[in-house]
């Protein structure tokens, strides 16, 4: 066991980070239009305080948005919307990074100018979604043709660029929770019979070209990955995921990436049978990099996490929500704001602040 902790500082690729405190990247629906705004940048300036910050998710394209007033990072508001958000945090004292998304099927034509959302295979996703129209089951995608899948690559490699542009410290991919990422690796979700299909190789290529693709833009040292190996979401599921997210973790260790962002199971999750827990000793063998957790963790059991280097880093997704000052409150063992779920998500243009950034700091 070593003497590092929460607050020990740690080299993150091409980042120096002053603590291992990582703020998890949260949904929360304030970027009206899909654009940040002022609003964003006060929220995550109040948080400048985590040795780092993953944004929410972002879109990567018109076609990725699964959520209204998500925002993005392909047009040249969008960019210079997250340039206030970056700025803010700089000055602050923090560093950033961009999460790119694309929610695959999880989407809606209400929210893709009409268009039906795509996935490796047209199979539908399990669950609702809340949509212009009101809460809606979600829909059978379209399987992606062949053809179009090396342009979502570049639409990553695109995004990526609109990052550095925007002034991010670098970028995490999203390839959890049975987005498009996710849809192609787990074998419940991806039944094509191309090159994209059918082994554990040919499901994985989709999420490694990605990676390289980002990786060509930011270098390994400033690019992260999400993954949920327990995760059921939507229906996600996989005939042997301890092999399939074996492969991909051993895959993604050639890349020198900054970080490997693991999810342990939900109580929802823990729900279904075959759920891999734990997560980050079932995947630790496999990867020789960082690796971030992410699980309900407290303080305790974040330093002992990091006491034991199971994992690198440990990241809070609700206790940021509601503390701004989370590490100063860890730090101290200050009491915890609880978070008023009503304010969680977004009401469209209005009381932006609410639930938002009106959270207390400690005085």
């Amino acid at each position: 066991m070593s003497a590092r902790n929460l607050f020990s500082e740690i080299q993150l690729g091409a980042n120096h980070l002053p603590n291992r405190i990582v703020m998890a990247p949260m949904t929360r629906l304030r970027a009206v239009g899909g654009i940040p705004n002022e609003i964003m940048a006060e929220y995550y300036r109040q948080r400048a305080s985590a040795g780092l910050i993953v944004t929410e998710c972002t879109m990567v394209s018109p076609m990725s948005n699964g959520y209204m007033n998500c925002p993005g990072i392909y047009s040249p508001e969008q960019i210079a919307g997250w340039q206030v958000v970056t700025d803010a945090v700089h000055q602050a004292g923090g560093k950033i990074f961009l999460q790119l998304w694309h929610s695959g099927p999880i989407s809606h034509p209400t929210l893709l100018d009409g268009k039906q959302p795509v996935a490796p295979s047209a199979i539908a996703p399990v669950g609702t979604l809340h949509t212009p129209a009101g809460k809606i089951t979600i829909e059978t995608p379209r399987a992606l043709e062949l053809k179009e899948i090396t342009g979502i690559v570049e639409e990553f490699h695109q995004a990526a660029k609109n990052a550095m542009q925007a002034g991010f410290d670098g970028v995490e991919l999203h390839g959890a929770f049975g987005y498009l990422i996710d849809r192609f690796l787990q074998d419940g979700s991806n039944q094509r019979t191309d090159i994209y299909g059918g082994s554990v190789e040919n499901r994985a290529r989709f999420l490694l070209e990605v990676v390289e693709a980002v990786c060509q833009v930011w270098g390994g040292e400033r690019v992260g990955i999400k993954l949920s190996p327990s995760n059921t979401f939507y229906g996600m599921h996989d005939s042997n995921p301890v092999a399939t997210f074996s492969y991909a973790i051993q895959q993604l260790d050639r890349f020198n990436l900054a970080y490997v962002h693991l999810m342990e199971p939900s109580e929802d999750d823990l729900k279904t049978d075959g759920v891999i827990n734990p997560v980050l000793a079932t995947f630790r063998p496999f990867y020789s990099g960082l690796i971030i957790t992410n699980g309900n963790y407290d303080k305790a059991r974040g330093n002992q996490a990091i006491a034991s280097e199971e994992a690198d880093l440990v990241s809070f997704g609700r206790p940021f929500i509601a503390n701004p000052d989370l590490p100063q409150r860890f730090a101290i063992d200050a009491p915890l704001n609880e978070v008023n779920f009503a304010t969680v998500y977004g009401k469209g243009d209005r009381d932006l602040e609410r639930g938002y950034t009106d959270y207390p700091a400690l005085v």
